[in-house]
């Protein structure tokens, strides 16, 4: 009889919470006798020893979990493959292999099958102990699923949470943008999640139009949808040319008597390093290398640079990440959730290891793809008819 270990890692998506709660329901419907444990806050867990089992009380009530954001089980970023950090962290001792310990971790548990739930960073970590398991010849299957509000990871389709944190972030700007209306010649910039993929910047803009377009105006009174509209949209993916935008947008502020704009946190990054590299700050990183875009602020820098070229009299800059990706599943993403899970259950069931997902380089079929050919940094192609088609809008705005 197998026995399933589940974790969540990295960090948040609208997803969390709801396959945890699915992956409980259908083992309990499919397979009642498989016991379930979970390790708390992902692979810090798992290298603890820190986790527990899913009582017959969880599995009762385990629908409830399709209905909340967050993951009930906690994350964390824990790289595997840097013993360094792991050993600063106090997760394993001097002279440890982390892969080994958490090898040695499920074997005492007496797991066979481990789900991970995560993104690029966290499917690398299982494709990397996935493969140390089999060379190593333990008797375990690593099955993951993708979730990234980013969407972008190679070669999955879509990510889970993906579509509902578009969502989510598209209803924030539209009580954000009502700001507007507090002072004269307002600045907007709504900031949005995207270390290397305008994705999300792009479908929560997407979304955003969407609900403008279903909304009734009264512009007599001065509620005009011109106000509201989206003016700029910036992703990684393409170049930042603010004093070109700043001409344009000055044209705006004119006629319209504010400014709306959407940037992805990832755009203008290298502008950004580069400057703080020549003032000597120091540019802080995470566990994985990645430039810590928290202490970056791409929103408040371009803020700054377009409140004072627009002749601004107030600059707002928002951030709806957090918003966005605690948000409980919506409906498309729940489709997605049980679909995903019912074909992790069945490639655990097989002793497949790898990430479940629609897959693009093979006629977007579900199933489950090897860890070897997963990998992040997919770009968002801006040359898709609706990204073009919302650039013709904001230029005609």
């Amino acid at each position: 009889m197998d026995k399933v270990g589940i974790l969540t890692a990295g960090g948040l998506a609208p997803c969390l919470s709801a396959a945890v709660g699915e992956f409980i329901l259908q083992y309990t419907k499919k397979s009642p006798e498989t016991e379930i444990i979970a390790y708390r806050y992902g692979y810090q867990g798992l290298l603890l020893g820190e986790s527990f089992v899913v009582t017959p009380e969880v599995r009762r009530q385990a629908q409830r979990l399709l209905a909340f954001g967050g993951s009930p089980l906690g994350n964390s970023r824990v790289k595997l493959t840097n013993g360094e950090d792991c050993v600063k962290r106090g997760l394993v001792k001097a002279g440890e292999d982390p892969q080994k310990v958490a090898a040695d971790q499920l074997v005492q548990d007496g797991v066979t099958v481990l789900h991970t739930i995560g993104g690029d960073d966290t499917n690398t970590a299982a494709g990397d102990l996935a493969c140390y398991l089999r060379e190593h010849h333990y008797d375990l299957t690593v099955v993951g699923l993708p979730k990234t509000v980013d969407n972008d990871v190679y070669p999955i389709a879509q990510s889970l949470g993906a579509v509902t944190a578009a969502e989510a972030g598209a209803i924030f700007f539209e009580h954000i943008v009502s700001e507007a209306s507090a002072s004269p010649r307002m600045l907007i910039v709504h900031e949005v999640m995207g270390r290397h993929c305008g994705w999300l910047t792009a479908a929560t803009a997407l979304a955003y139009r969407r609900r403008l377009e279903e909304s009734g105006w009264v512009p007599d009174i001065g509620l005009r949808q011109e106000s509201r509209e989206l003016h700029a949209i910036y992703i990684p993916e393409r170049a930042l040319d603010i004093e070109g935008e700043a001409s344009r947008l000055a044209e705006v502020m004119e006629r319209v008597g504010n400014v709306n704009v959407f940037i992805s946190e990832g755009a203008g990054v290298e502008t950004i390093v580069r400057e703080m590299d020549l003032r000597g700050e120091t540019v802080e990183r995470d566990a994985f290398g990645h430039v810590r875009l928290d202490k970056i602020q791409s929103g408040q820098y371009l803020a700054s640079r377009l409140g004072k070229q627009l002749g601004a009299e107030k600059v707002l800059v928002q951030k709806s990440g957090y918003f966005a990706r605690s948000s409980a599943a919506n409906t498309e993403d729940l489709h997605l959730i049980r679909e995903s899970v019912a074909s992790a259950i069945e490639a655990a069931s097989r002793r497949c290891s790898g990430v479940v997902g629609y897959d693009e380089e093979r006629g977007k079929t579900l199933g489950c793809i090897d860890f070897t050919r997963v990998r992040g940094g997919k770009p968002y192609d801006f040359h898709s008819d609706d990204f073009q088609s919302l650039l013709r809008t904001m230029a005609q705005s």
